[in-house]
């Protein structure tokens, strides 16, 4: 976890050099704005970042991108900007819940509904506070909301072996989770027994049975070729996943506000881009999926929401949810 208090240590010593270095950037028109993800060049996430991102800031910013985890590793890059090393991050709920609790329920099962109501939620006000804690504690302002897909268990078994219809046929199964308490704890009201390990790693270990499966949109298994190493997919829609534009705070503030806006609108613009498409490929990756060899099957989505959500009740995750804000986040469903 990372302590607030020393985060204040970290960003005084860096502040100086990087305000410094902003200045003279800035003075030069010269901006560069470094993004790390784990995803892939191929992910949706990041082709919405460089086709529609980069060209609505490249008047004033050099965007530069890492891949695949090679700037920083999954799970460094929030701190990362909090040091003043890295401008951007495609950063989970998830991740955020390590440095807020509070964030977890934006990573509970079965609470968004949909990609609208995702970016319903985001521009509520219910938000505010979230997004004003995370500026003033941690140094980052979040400036979208982007749509991952609905994650489904994605397993090495035949159904032969395992066929997933409620959460007690995943008893045993070594499924692997990102490696934050709040995935995790999704992991086991799951039913299954979560590893943590970071993405990168995940294909192989599929390959050599290190892991049983993973959870993921279709899009990602696609995109990972996790159907190679993998035998069926059960669709149980468990987490309609999100990730923020996270953006250093100390970059923006060193922008000029016509600057800002841009950034604003090319954050929001490569949303939206990224969005519809990710939602396009959802919508038609089941068929090719199934191409491949791999068995894609619905269960019983009661058993399973039913039983997640009962293990949020009276966790700890759930005592840290500000009062009445999933009675909010409900009433913008459909």
């Amino acid at each position: 976890m990372f302590n607030l208090t020393r985060r204040a240590v970290i960003v005084s010593a860096a502040t100086v050099a990087l305000a410094a270095s902003f200045a003279t950037s800035a003075a030069a028109n010269d901006l560069t704005f470094t993004l790390a993800t784990s995803g892939s060049e191929t992910d949706q996430r990041s082709v919405a970042m460089a086709e529609v991102f980069a060209p609505m800031v490249s008047d004033f910013a050099d965007y530069q991108p890492g891949y695949n985890g090679t700037l920083f590793a999954q799970g460094t890059e929030l701190e990362a900007i909090a040091r003043g090393n890295l401008t951007m991050s495609i950063a989970s709920a998830q991740e955020l819940a390590q440095f807020f609790p509070e964030f977890s329920i934006f990573a509970t099962g079965y609470v968004h509904q949909d990609a609208a109501h995702q970016v319903r939620v985001f521009n509520d006000a219910l938000m505010d506070p979230f997004k004003q804690t995370v500026e003033d504690e941690l140094g980052l302002k979040l400036l979208s909301v982007m749509y991952l897909g609905r994650r489904h268990v994605n397993l090495r078994f035949t159904r032969d072996e395992v066929d997933v219809q409620t959460p007690a046929d995943l008893a045993g199964v070594n499924i692997r989770m990102p490696g934050t308490d709040a995935w995790q704890f999704l992991g086991k009201a799951l039913g299954a027994a979560p590893t943590p390990m970071a993405f990168s790693e995940v294909y192989t270990a599929l390959s050599t049975g290190a892991v049983d499966g993973q959870d993921n949109p279709l899009p990602t298994v696609v995109d990972a070729k996790f159907y190679e190493v993998t035998k069926q997919i059960a669709l149980t829609s468990h987490l309609v996943d999100l990730n923020y534009i996270a953006f250093s705070a100390e970059t923006w503030n060193a922008l000029t506000s016509d600057q800002q806006l841009t950034v604003q609108r090319a954050a929001d613009a490569a949303a939206a881009y990224g969005r519809l498409k990710q939602l396009e490929k959802e919508n038609n990756l089941a068929d090719f999926i199934r191409s491949q060899g791999v068995e894609v099957y619905t269960p019983d989505l009661e058993a399973f929401r039913t039983h997640v959500q009962a293990q949020y009740v009276g966790s700890e995750a759930a005592a840290s949810w500000p009062e009445g804000v999933l009675e909010k986040i409900n009433a913008l469903g459909n």
